[in-house]
């Protein structure tokens, strides 16, 4: 995968709001919502390296009391592999520690909306009220008429979410450059072993799917420009697409038909 060129990459916002602001403290409004907002889960329960688990609401209010950004430095994360149903392959999750993941949870509480503002419309994976079942609504609108568009390209982005490239991010992304460097380059820890993390955003991460979802948009305005006459539906769900086209030549695999992605 490669770089988005300049002419085709969303632009966002030079700034974000105080809450994520190096000379301030984080609004305690701020942290106890994200905090409670992304950690009711199942997942919020599974610990990362240094084994600290949440189990009571008075552990995230003293977690909530002391959470800073000032000297902050990520710890490394915990690296497991998990099946995919029905591959040989393995998905390999990234677990931070509780504190991280509510640093992340912050950080995301204000990244959120600039992400939903510039997203592409027809983004429906990791986005707020959406779902897969509007993806496929969305699939079946464009496909149900009998004068609908008959070829159809389905792709997924490979190892999208292990590949983004940290200085695209860091470069592009409207958050503290040091704290966002310290989400990316956290490392990880899989058998006792420390490892760096030089690309990729990890799956896992509270906010690494804001990033990716970010770092996807504007390949929907990409093929726009790519085909002004003729009639292109672009549908994304996280990082697998289809695309719908009248002619052959509108899904038909071709240099230029290729967006190019941050990676």
């Amino acid at each position: 995968m490669r770089r988005y060129r300049s002419g085709h990459q969303k632009a966002y916002p030079e700034g974000l709001p105080a809450t994520a602001a190096s000379d301030h403290e984080p609004l305690e409004v701020a942290v106890v919502c994200s905090i409670y907002r992304y950690f009711p889960a199942r997942g919020a329960r599974t610990p990362g390296i240094d084994g600290e688990r949440w189990a009571h609401p008075s552990q995230k209010m003293r977690t909530a009391s002391r959470l800073t950004s000032t000297q902050y430095r990520a710890q490394p994360l915990k690296r497991i592999y998990i099946p995919k149903p029905g591959k040989d392959t393995k998905r390999p999750p990234s677990i931070p520690t509780m504190y991280d993941r509510a640093m992340q949870a912050l950080y995301a509480l204000v990244l959120q909306p600039v992400a939903e503002t510039c997203a592409d419309k027809r983004s429906f994976g990791f986005r707020l009220f959406r779902s897969a079942q509007d993806a496929a609504q969305y699939a079946f609108f464009c496909l149900h008429h009998p004068q609908s568009a008959p070829w159809i390209l389905e792709g997924d982005i490979r190892g999208c979410f292990d590949n983004i490239s940290h200085d695209w991010l860091r470069v592009t992304i409207p958050l503290e450059r040091s704290i966002l460097t310290q989400f990316l380059k956290a490392g990880f820890v899989f058998e006792q072993t420390l490892y760096p993390t030089d690309r990729g955003t990890p799956q896992g991460g509270i906010i690494s799917p804001i990033l990716a979802n970010m770092a996807l948009d504007g390949i929907e305005d990409t093929l726009d420009v790519m085909f002004p006459k003729i009639k292109v539906h672009f549908i994304r769900y996280a990082d697998d697409f289809l695309v719908t086209a009248p002619l052959e030549r509108g899904c038909r695999r071709h240099p230029r038909a290729c967006p190019e992605i941050p990676c």
